[in-house]
């Protein structure tokens, strides 16, 4: 039976979740923004098919708590934790691309490009791209330009060369694609760090930048959000080896057959755990300055470590 924490943390994350849905649904609506000249509907069409109806809106949650925790709660913080989904959700189209890790399913539904077209999946993953980055940069986000600039070079960096998109070119590389490579631990963890990482951290790390964050509450934040990251990407690689697709709703055992470079394979099942674990009590004991307001952060860790979907 779970706990009270725990229920208090998944009615939190559902509750967040619904707030996120409405924002998507309303920056993926059918009306023409300012600025615009038409909205494809089959562009739109695929757009929503990527975002909406799906995912536990982990990163927007981060975003909105550590924000919470600083004494900011307001439309303008929703609509920034909306943007970083719709960043991940074009990672997400795009990742699951035939020329990138060519998967069928995601979130137990058809991927884009399976659900449309290629063609038609690499424009909606480009046009969610924009719009996060417009969501951003808009003054309904907050009123302060020099704050919108910080998130949207915040998020800029974190997707980027250096970033997520870095990642995912040394991931492609690790496969074996441009020529046979073995990566150590310390590779490893850098391309996690990029891929993965990046983006959790950067969820953080958006939260204190709107509330205006100190600079050492800030470091101590962004600290807990790159370990967070790291677990999550370790706990995502036992999934891949040890969950069913019916539960992860999309194809499992994938990182296997593709030679993927994952601590589970350098450290073994049972030592990737543990590794993940010890990440997750980092990530707590970074946030031991931040008092009882920090608790549902560290839940999230300990949610994050204890992942069976």
């Amino acid at each position: 039976m779970l706990n009270d924490r725990t229920m208090d943390f998944a009615d939190r994350l559902a509750s967040v979740a619904a707030k996120i849905e409405a924002v998507l649904s309303s920056l993926l609506a059918d009306d023409i923004g300012p600025g615009e000249l038409a909205r494809p509907p089959r562009l739109l069409a695929a757009m929503r098919h990527a975002v909406l109806g799906g995912g536990k809106r982990l990163r927007p949650f981060l975003v909105v708590e550590t924000a919470r925790l600083l004494g900011r709660q307001d439309e303008g913080v929703l609509r920034a934790a909306a943007a970083v989904e719709l960043l991940h959700c074009y990672s997400l189209v795009h990742d699951d691309l035939p020329a990138m890790d060519d998967d069928d399913l995601r979130r137990g539904r058809p991927t884009v490009h399976r659900a449309f077209d290629e063609a038609t999946a690499i424009l909606a993953g480009d046009a969610l791209q924009t719009l996060a980055f417009g969501t951003l940069a808009h003054p309904a986000t907050h009123p302060d330009p020099g704050v919108r600039a910080e998130l949207v070079l915040g998020l800029a960096r974190a997707a980027g060369l250096g970033g997520m998109v870095g990642g995912q070119m040394l991931d492609l590389a690790a496969e074996g694609r441009y020529g046979a490579v073995a990566l150590g631990r310390e590779e490893v963890v850098t391309l996690q760090a990029m891929k993965t990482g990046a983006i959790l951290a950067f969820s953080v790390d958006a939260g204190a930048i709107l509330a205006g964050a100190a600079a050492g509450a800030r470091a101590r934040l962004l600290a807990y959000g790159r370990a967070l990251g790291a677990a999550f990407q370790i706990a995502d690689d036992l999934l891949d080896r040890e969950a069913t697709a019916e539960a992860m709703g999309k194809r499992t055992g994938k990182d296997r057959e593709k030679g993927k470079a994952t601590l589970v394979d350098l450290l073994g099942i049972e030592g990737a755990r543990t590794e993940c674990l010890r990440l997750v009590d980092e990530a707590i004991a970074g946030l031991s300055d931040l008092g009882p307001g920090a608790e549902v952060l560290r839940s999230a860790a300990r949610f994050v470590g204890s992942r069976r979907a």
